[in-house]
């Protein structure tokens, strides 16, 4: 084996030994107190993150065919999102409305918006500002499920609200 051999083999062996700890990322909360652990923890979890609003909190509503009155399932998850909204004032909402399949683009694009609009209304009636509320509608051109069967038409029939921060003005 000439040495160039040998100091590859040593290079792919020293790289694959860098990757041989599976569980080193599991852990990824910050403390952000003082070295004795008392402190804010950042992460995932935090109540207020957006993984935890899109988790707990429910990001989306559903609506029915052709339809974007908010059912009395969706006004209790937008009652969460506006209570959450106006406890984390630091973050901003884009709701995006979705519609099935069916229909002309124009007509999803519409009804998309209608229902990204009723649910903007919702939670400004709630208390959240309305300059932190951004709408934009996708019509049908963003499915979750295809299929062309009642049980994929009826998830695309939706309205998510996107949170971020540093969006307010």
């Amino acid at each position: 084996m000439t040495p160039i051999c040998k100091a590859i083999g040593l290079l792919a062996l020293a790289a694959t030994a860098a990757c041989t700890n599976p569980t080193r990322f599991e852990d990824d909360t910050v403390g952000l107190g003082n070295q004795d652990g008392l402190g804010a923890e950042v992460g995932p979890t935090a109540t207020n993150s957006p993984e935890y609003f899109s988790a707990t909190v429910g990001d989306r509503v559903l609506f029915a065919v052709d339809q974007s009155t908010l059912s009395a399932a969706a006004q209790s998850t937008l009652t969460a999102q506006a209570n959450w909204l106006l406890d984390n004032r630091e973050f901003a909402a884009k709701i995006e409305g979705h519609a099935d399949e069916q229909g002309t683009r124009v007509y999803n694009f519409n009804l998309g918006e209608k229902r990204a609009n009723a649910v903007r209304e919702f939670l400004i009636s709630q208390g959240v500002a309305p300059g932190r509320i951004t709408t934009i509608s996708f019509g049908k051109e963003r499915p979750i499920e295809i299929c062309s069967e009642e049980t994929c038409y009826s998830k695309n029939r939706r309205a998510v609200t996107v949170i971020a921060a540093g969006l307010t003005g």
